[in-house]
């Protein structure tokens, strides 16, 4: 690839993470310069969204890119959590996107020490029989982010205690969808409490249902009940 190539590249990468900052505030997931988001550049280095700038008025030359060594590059400044964006793309090579956001009722359960439980199947969506919560560390801090791996562990979600969520992908499409698949649980497990009685599936349901989640939607996933006839319906030509 030349360098006119390289540069275009990476001017989409940019432009593609303001518009999921952006995404952030339009679907209520995080409020003001509260959240933040990292993307994979290569092997060794990754862009993520700079410090204490408003979503809107973000430019490309504003996103720095930053190497997993911990140099940084550009005219603006990481995020202050640039350290579990780090270590998470350092430890996880599937994983192409990180999205840390603020939501209303994600929060709330953080706040009171909680993770989401098996109260429903697709709490699964996020690689596990539940979603855990990391204890509390001050934000930007390396403890923070040692916290947010054990809790990641085998899991592409996670709650922070007393602060938000952090949620994986392949891409940035594939961890705000997370993000707010995760925020949709934390919203009916907290309706859920409040009425009171919540029931949980049990551990041997919830590991067929993540087995049944690593085929969800792809075309070429098998069912032993389904005959695929052809494209045409019947009766047409």
């Amino acid at each position: 690839m030349n360098t006119a190539a390289h540069e275009a590249r990476d001017t989409e990468l940019r432009r593609a993470l303001i518009g999921a900052c952006r995404e952030l505030q339009r679907q209520g997931l995080t409020h003001g310069t509260s959240g933040n988001v990292s993307v994979r550049r290569d092997a060794d280095s990754f862009y993520v969204s700079p410090t204490g700038m408003a979503y809107e008025t973000l430019e490309p030359e504003d996103i720095p890119l930053l190497t997993l060594a911990g140099r940084w590059y550009g005219r603006r400044r990481p995020s202050s959590e640039w350290r579990f964006h780090r270590d998470i793309l350092a430890e996880r090579a599937e994983v192409g996107a990180i999205v840390h956001a603020h939501p209303r009722h994600a929060t709330a359960l953080a706040c009171s020490g909680r993770g989401i439980p098996a109260f429903h199947y697709m709490v699964a969506v996020a690689g596990g029989i539940d979603i855990r919560c990391a204890p509390y560390h001050t934000f930007g801090t390396q403890a923070l982010s040692a916290a947010a791996l054990a809790a990641l562990t085998d899991r592409r979600a996670c709650l922070l205690a007393h602060h938000g969520i952090i949620a994986l992908g392949e891409d940035l499409r594939a961890a705000l969808a997370l993000a707010g698949e995760v925020e949709n649980l934390a919203a009916q497990y907290a309706t859920a409490l409040a009425i009171g009685g919540v029931q949980l599936l049990d551990e041997v349901e919830m590991r067929r249902v993540v087995e049944k989640f690593r085929s969800y939607g792809r075309q070429d996933a098998s069912d032993a009940d389904l005959t695929h006839g052809g494209q045409s319906l019947p009766g047409m030509r």
